[in-house]
């Protein structure tokens, strides 16, 4: 396949950046390098795993820089000359030094309509607050986070069920899907020019942590919870007091009736738990797990 576009070192760690990389090799731009974050341990275990950008380019031949500091890299970019710079979930600010040494600077692709929600973790916050809509805005990169003038967006309406697994990679296949579209107008004959942000409408959003992680009801309503369960699905996590276990929840919805299967709430609201994962570590249907309960009892009695 004949290559696209000038040399485009792609910037990138998390499966979300997997898909836009995915999508400009198969349209045929040319990837000259993948910055990735170094080989990291994840877990309990000790062995250290490859983001999964890695993987991909090695599979493909794509040369993989993992910098620990990314002044290490300088020399190695300005040996491609003047490059395009791609980045979706890099993981690092990336200083005006480094942004500088491509043309037209650094493309980013994030998963919000900026300004609302720059920062680490637009995806979830937009499930936690029950937005109608999010979508992906396609900036020329600043220094300052997120704020960098906005070539395009694309809306997408939210139906209050998605989780944060089902945002992460329906927003990841328009963000991959608007940068093909776009990058020839933004390179080519500079049809796309971009525009500033409207400083006055900002809003940021914070990285979450394993402490984001317990919930108590009397402090939240039920609907209030049922987002965070949906939007903190895979990490954080949500866990829940119940009958004197914390147990994590990976779905629920909002209840009329109580019943064994439901945790009184903030203002008189009930929560169903649906589905947990059990203090053994298995996934399992709120019924099941009820089940095994009286089970033991039974045997105990």
């Amino acid at each position: 396949m004949k290559k696209k576009s000038k040399t485009i070192i792609f910037f990138g760690t998390e499966d979300f950046s997997l898909i836009t990389l995915k999508a400009l090799v198969e349209a045929g731009f040319n990837i000259g390098a993948v910055v990735t974050k170094p080989d990291a341990r994840r877990g309990r275990g000790t062995k250290k795993s490859q983001p999964a950008v890695k993987i991909y380019a090695n599979e493909h031949n794509i040369q993989v820089w993992q910098p620990q500091n990314l002044k290490d890299i300088v020399d190695d970019i300005k040996k491609i000359g003047k490059p395009v710079g791609i980045l979706v979930s890099y993981g690092k600010i990336i200083p005006q030094s480094i942004i500088d040494l491509f043309t037209p600077g650094i493309i980013n692709i994030h998963p919000s309509l900026l300004p609302k929600y720059r920062g680490p973790t637009p995806i979830e916050s937009a499930i936690k607050n029950g937005d109608k809509e999010t979508g992906v805005s396609i900036i020329q990169l600043n220094a300052r986070m997120d704020a960098g003038p906005i070539y395009r967006q694309v809306k997408h309406a939210l139906n209050g069920k998605e989780t944060k697994l089902d945002l992460y990679n329906t927003l990841g296949k328009i963000g991959a899907n608007e940068i093909i579209k776009t990058l020839p107008g933004i390179l080519l004959n500079e049809s796309i020019l971009p525009k500033d942000q409207d400083e006055s409408k900002a809003s940021y959003c914070s990285l979450l942590s394993k402490d984001d992680s317990l919930i108590q009801p009397h402090q939240m309503t039920a609907q209030q919870i049922e987002r965070i369960i949906r939007a903190h699905l895979d990490y954080p996590k949500t866990k829940l007091p119940f009958l004197q276990n914390n147990l994590i929840v990976t779905r629920s919805h909002i209840a009329k009736e109580p019943s064994e299967s439901t945790i009184a709430c903030k203002d008189a609201t009930l929560l169903s738990i649906d589905e947990i994962i059990a203090p053994s570590g298995k996934h399992m249907k709120i019924k099941d797990y009820l089940n095994g309960i009286r089970n033991k009892r039974t045997i105990n009695n």
